[in-house]
């Protein structure tokens, strides 16, 4: 997030990280994309909060989650939305980011959310927006993904309430995973302090408060909540891990596993999922998996994003 934060919801602008966000805002926000959310199955409820407002989708990497969730949440808001496929657009003729932005933005529209692999752009595009316009940050780099560590944390606090005193292993590809750093940043304000990193040691995080470990079967003795993480082969040099059955054997997450967790231990994933990499199926699809969950929940609380910042 850009500037100061504010003590109110309504004053929040921008929202590029979680870092330095008052636990006041974040848990307004969690509550209102309670109010929002809507369970597979159930009735839709539509809304015109954001009538007349128009969103922007920028993805320079790919998305599934995201980006789907974030054109659902505008449009069951009822605004406008412009989903641009870079591959098809100006950006593989040379335009840059900042002129792409410049050139929607004078199509009067309201929000951006944008996803880019190089840290520094989205800050970038909100020191040039308009007054009136807003960005929304939907993957930095390495560097952080705020709505998804929002959705992380609203899912841990429809299944144990309350955050001090939660055990929360992370396990995989801890140092190049914005959502580990933006899990922890929400964990960290809401006041979780046992966080545990697990992993080859070459992939645990140097700039992250908590326990660090090469054997997960520490990390998730006793833990309430397992958070499991892809391998992100794209942002790494080669050679930083096993091959991928050895690295099933070392790092994955399976029943044999998930039991050193305590019984009523939730587990999370933020996709996508490499099934037999880092997690097994069974533990996937299992009883204790509340990855669905956080897809569905992922709606809500982006709803909840566009509505604050968009709202008047």
């Amino acid at each position: 997030m850009t500037g100061k934060h504010a003590e109110q919801p309504q004053r929040l602008h921008h929202l590029l990280t979680l870092a330095g966000l008052p636990q006041a805002l974040l848990v307004a926000l969690l509550e209102r994309a309670a109010e929002l959310r809507v369970a597979p199955g159930e009735p839709l409820r539509r809304h015109d909060l954001l009538s007349g407002k128009t969103v922007v989708n920028l993805f320079f990497e790919p998305s599934t989650r995201t980006r789907a969730s974030f054109e659902l949440a505008a449009r069951r808001l009822g605004a406008e939305v412009l989903t641009l496929d870079m591959a098809f657009s100006s950006t593989v003729k040379g335009e840059s980011p900042l002129d792409t932005f410049y050139t929607l933005q004078a199509m009067n529209t309201d929000l951006f959310v944008v996803r880019h692999r190089e840290p520094g752009v989205l800050q970038t595009l909100a020191q040039h927006a308009l007054p009136q316009v807003h960005v929304v940050s939907a993957g930095e780099g390495s560097v952080s993904h705020p709505t998804q560590g929002l959705l992380d944390v609203f899912t841990i606090r429809r299944h144990k309430q309350k955050f001090d005193g939660l055990a929360v292993a992370i396990v995989g590809d801890v140092r190049h995973s914005r959502v580990a750093r933006s899990a922890v940043q929400a964990l960290r304000t809401l006041g979780t302090r046992d966080i545990r990193y697990a992993g080859p040691a070459e992939l645990l995080p140097e700039d992250l408060d908590g326990e660090r470990f090469t054997n997960p079967d520490k990390a998730i003795a006793g833990a309430d909540v397992v958070m499991m993480l892809r391998i992100q082969k794209e942002r790494m040099q080669a050679g930083l891990i096993p091959d991928e059955h050895e690295y099933f054997r070392r790092y994955g997450l399976d029943a044999a596993r998930l039991k050193l967790a305590k019984r009523d231990a939730i587990v999370m994933h933020p996709g996508p999922m490499n099934r037999g990499v880092e997690i097994a199926p069974e533990v996937a699809d299992g009883p204790q998996s509340v990855i669905r969950e956080q897809v569905t929940n992922g709606v809500a609380v982006r709803m909840a994003v566009l509505a604050t910042l968009l709202q008047k």
